[in-house]
């Protein structure tokens, strides 16, 4: 992963809010967003075929066929097939205006092949550079994750493996919601890269300080960061990791760390993005955009100064977990 991420990658743009999960957006509207990203300077993309049930997929391969593949990393998903159906019949999913499709989860070895050929064409891509088994925790198959988690350990990890070893892929690992995946999978197979959504934000990140990063630290696996605007609640915005419900006390966090962050002249947008960053674990953060003004915002956030002061005064107040790394000038 070393030779596959450098600077230019830390920031990436992520795949859901293109796959209309928080809000409609159009096709010229997404194309706009991916536009300004490329025009900015951004130069990894993470989606996957279960945001918009196919659909950010589309939007990604449709601009991104005008660039030079050797420009981007590009990673994208396994863990779920896709079949056409009538719109009557599309299940009811946190998309607001996904594609006609019906999916079922699916860790098998076949199912890993033929989710991986179906992105590529769906794409127009010869090659994704990373692979991420999707959602393979229990909070999105419930009671069934022994059951799947078998079928993974027997079929995608192995693939994935296989497929990395041949040069097909050049890393692969789980993109998940909850740490203990990330470290089941640690304990029977070779990943190189994990994306560890909603676990590590400057809001919420204590128990992946204290298990999830010294485990990964000790094997050599890096973490791409996802939702670590905790889905836009950071932002400002009524959820919190894709949920409607606040967590007790978030609501006063976030306000109090904006309030240090403004007497010292910082936003709060860049306090969170380069917390996450300051952990070396990370090789890059991949917040999602509803507009291209999302995208320049989370751009400049990358290069502002943020004084060491800041984050000696988050700490003394105990906003954030002693013993996380800060950025260092």
């Amino acid at each position: 992963m070393k030779n596959l991420f450098n600077e230019k990658h830390r920031l990436g743009l992520g795949g859901v809010a293109i796959g209309t999960g928080f809000e409609v957006l159009s096709d010229k509207q997404s194309y706009d967003i991916l536009q300004k990203a490329w025009d900015l300077g951004i130069r990894y993309y993470d989606t996957s075929p279960w945001y918009g049930l196919t659909k950010s997929e589309a939007r990604f391969g449709e601009f991104l066929k005008d660039q030079d593949r050797s420009d981007y990393i590009l990673s994208s998903k396994i863990g779920r097939l896709f079949d056409p159906v009538i719109p009557e019949a599309v299940p009811p999913t946190m998309w607001k205006a996904p594609f006609p499709f019906d999916f079922e989860h699916d860790y098998t070895a076949d199912g890993t092949k033929r989710s991986i050929d179906d992105s590529l064409l769906r794409m127009g891509v010869d090659h994704l550079d990373i692979v991420f088994v999707h959602d393979l925790s229990e909070d999105q198959v419930g009671d069934r994750y022994d059951y799947y988690f078998k079928q993974a350990a027997d079929g995608a990890f192995k693939v994935l493996s296989d497929y990395r070893d041949q040069g097909i892929i050049k890393g692969w690992g789980l993109g998940v919601n909850k740490i203990e995946p990330i470290l089941d999978c640690l304990a029977v197979a070779d990943p190189d890269i994990c994306l560890s959504a909603t676990q590590y934000s400057i809001l919420e990140h204590e128990d992946a300080v204290d298990r999830l990063l010294p485990a990964v630290q000790k094997r050599g696996v890096k973490l791409v960061s996802g939702a670590g605007y905790n889905s836009g609640f950071i932002a400002g915005r009524n959820r919190y990791n894709y949920k409607s419900f606040i967590p007790k006390g978030m609501v006063e966090k976030r306000e109090r760390i904006a309030q240090i962050g403004a007497s010292h002249g910082v936003g709060i947008i860049p306090i969170a993005l380069q917390f996450v960053l300051a952990s070396e674990d990370f090789v890059s953060i991949i917040p999602g955009a509803s507009t291209t003004d999302q995208v320049r915002s989370n751009v400049e956030a990358l290069n502002i100064v943020i004084p060491p002061q800041l984050w000696e005064e988050l700490k003394n107040e105990g906003l954030i977990y002693n013993n996380a790394p800060v950025p260092q000038i």
